[in-house]
């Protein structure tokens, strides 16, 4: 089978790596891919938002199946026009994807069906917003409606906080039209916990739940990031929490999305908070998150190539989904200054006895050299017995990575470690 992964960051490398483990897989192309996949992928050079010439490329290649990884393509419509051409993909349509593409569609669809989430209100004009603050209680959630790389939420600790994230939004466009309608948000307290979860419009499975470190530095401090690290599974989702979770947000979520003529298949996120008064949600993605892909798929003994058809055919219900019953840790290297300026084209040396263990997220190659490319690098990963042994193993390995400026946070799931004690 030839095969296509659309994306170029750690997320489609964890992707690409599983992928290959079936043996029915004969090459498998990654549209643009980066340095760090070469050994395993073909690399292409076209643009993971470029539709038309990833569809011209799959009909030209006669592509057997498409894995369409980030939100931009799946809002964009890669899967529709894929499919248009008789090319079967993971992932969702356009039209289930705007569970991601609007915060507004998302928030509007759990108050109709009785999903927990926060209390929130949808503002068009900056004035209306601006004076909805005069009397809102603080903190507060400041959301850009549309897809922002992952940076279009603010929680402002004050009111002035609060109105200059508004204004900057609105007025200043710093996300573009994303931010032409903010939500404003209640803010909620608990414990965060990532579950993706595999579906077939009908059937949802969820896999091994995470817990994403989303500061720059240690002990939570510095600016948002894309994600510093993960661990899995999270202490804090129980079984009770996972049971409950099953019945009032996915299965809801999954029929929510059907009734509304937006049937979602492939991997739908649902980021939670564990409140107080019961797990409420915070967001969906729709598709796999980086970094927590790192540090579930590791975890996936079962096929991964042979669910994510299941997802396109509708056979979930039939199709074994297992995981290894142990911990999994990745830690990101990154480039210092990230997340906001750093240097790039610094040499990366890895080990060739961990190459397999490390996640290439923003690198290129040059005369064979790879060099560092962008400001998460690397996802440095390890899979143990226990949650201590995965955190020393990851961080074992990052000792032997080098490239200058690299810089990684050292408390990667000490937090986890903590609350698994308390229980």
């Amino acid at each position: 089978m030839k095969l296509l992964v659309v994306g170029g960051g750690g997320r489609e490398h964890a992707i690409i790596k599983k992928l290959k483990e079936n043996p029915n897989v004969t090459e498998i192309f990654a549209l643009p891919g980066n340095g760090g996949m070469a050994e395993e992928a073909t690399l292409v050079p076209i643009g993971a938002k470029e539709i038309e010439k990833i569809v011209e490329f799959a009909v030209k290649e006669k592509i057997d199946y498409a894995v369409v990884a980030p939100d931009d393509p799946l809002v964009l419509g890669a899967v529709d026009a894929l499919n248009e051409k008789g090319i079967p993909c993971f992932g969702p349509k356009a039209n289930a994807a705007i569970i991601e593409g609007s915060k507004v569609f998302s928030k509007d669809l759990m108050k109709k069906y009785g999903i927990p989430t926060a209390e929130y209100a949808v503002f068009t004009d900056c004035g209306d917003a601006l004076a909805y603050l005069e009397t809102a209680p603080v903190p507060t959630v400041i959301k850009a409606d549309g897809l922002a790389l992952g940076k279009g939420v603010v929680i402002a600790l004050t009111r002035d906080e609060a109105k200059n994230a508004v204004c900057s939004m609105m007025e200043d466009k710093v996300f573009g039209e994303s931010g032409s309608r903010v939500v404003i948000e209640e803010f909620l307290t608990g414990p965060e916990v990532s579950v993706l979860s595999f579906t077939d419009g009908e059937t949802v499975v969820p896999m091994v739940s995470s817990m994403d470190h989303k500061r720059a530095l240690d002990d939570d401090k510095g600016l948002n990031t894309g994600g510093m690290g993960t661990v899995a599974p999270n202490p804090y989702y129980t079984d009770a929490v996972a049971e409950r979770c099953m019945k009032e947000i996915f299965l809801t979520t999954i029929k929510a999305m059907k009734a509304e003529g937006r049937p979602f298949k492939g991997c739908l996120y649902f980021g939670l908070m564990l409140t107080p008064k019961g797990p409420k949600v915070i967001e969906y993605n729709c598709r796999f998150g980086d970094p927590e892909t790192q540090v579930v798929l590791p975890l996936l003994e079962s096929d991964l190539l042979t669910i994510m058809q299941a997802t396109t055919n509708g056979t979930l219900a039939e199709t074994p989904v297992k995981f290894k019953d142990a911990h999994a840790c990745c830690v990101v290297m990154a480039s210092e200054g990230y997340p906001g300026k750093y240097e790039t084209g610094k040499e990366i040396t890895i080990p060739n006895e961990i190459k397999g263990d490390v996640f290439v997220a923003g690198a290129k190659l040059s005369d064979g050299t790879l060099l560092s490319a962008g400001g998460r690098v690397l996802g440095v990963c390890a899979v143990e017995d226990s949650l201590k042994g995965a955190i020393d193993a990851a961080y074992e390995k990052v000792s032997r990575i080098h490239f200058d400026n690299a810089f990684c946070r050292k408390d990667i799931g000490r937090r986890a470690l903590a609350a698994g004690r308390e229980e």
